[in-house]
């Protein structure tokens, strides 16, 4: 199994989300999809993002935006960096996810599609209406939905979960509840743990 906790407002989140689907069909694991807020997780744990975003280094800031295009290349995505709005509040798009249960996918795809390449304002209640419409989701029953405490605490306990388990940002990845990966670029090695995994089990 792959716990897959994720924020749609991170590229790295977005590479990694189309990334991982494929593998893990290919090696027969089910995914867990964890929505987050990744800003409650630097507000707790990893707040150097915010010093890094204030005081880049331009060299380095220089290579992450080539690494992203060819990532985003490599996995047939478009990805404008940095969007209009940014950082952005996701907050009502991840607690969407989280009302959606396991019918999230299409949503969630359809939010990072929205920001990331179409350079829209997730944020915005007009924005996730279209996406609603997009996706075949009522939108009245969608807003009322997010506006429910028991989804608001649900999202605000996976934050807690992930860091709680030592996470630091989004995607945060479990292979088999305790063995944890960071990022888009680690998915050869959740390959070769599921691999492990799937041989050590036959």
């Amino acid at each position: 199994m792959i716990e897959f906790f994720f924020d749609c407002s991170s590229p790295w989140t977005y590479l990694a989300f189309h990334n991982i689907q494929p593998l893990a069909k290919e090696l027969g694991a089910e995914i867990v999809w964890r929505p987050i807020l990744v800003g409650g997780i630097f507000n707790t744990v990893n707040p150097s993002v915010y010093a890094q975003r204030e005081k880049p280094v331009p060299l380095k800031a220089r290579y992450m935006k080539k690494d992203l295009q060819d990532w985003a290349r490599a996995a047939g995505l478009e990805i404008k960096m940095p969007p209009t709005v940014f950082p952005v509040n996701s907050v009502k798009a991840m607690r969407g996810c989280i009302w959606l249960g396991k019918e999230m996918v299409p949503f969630a795809t359809a939010v990072f599609q929205a920001y990331w390449g179409g350079d829209k304002d997730i944020s915005q209640d007009a924005v996730l209406a279209d996406i609603c419409k997009q996706v075949g989701i009522d939108e009245p029953k969608f807003f009322a939905g997010i506006s429910e405490q028991g989804i608001k605490d649900q999202l605000k306990a996976n934050t807690e979960e992930v860091v709680a388990r030592g996470g630091f940002g989004s995607p945060t990845i479990f292979v088999g509840k305790t063995d944890m990966y960071f990022g888009n670029d680690r998915l050869p090695l959740i390959r070769e743990a599921l691999s492990r995994s799937k041989a050590s089990a036959a």
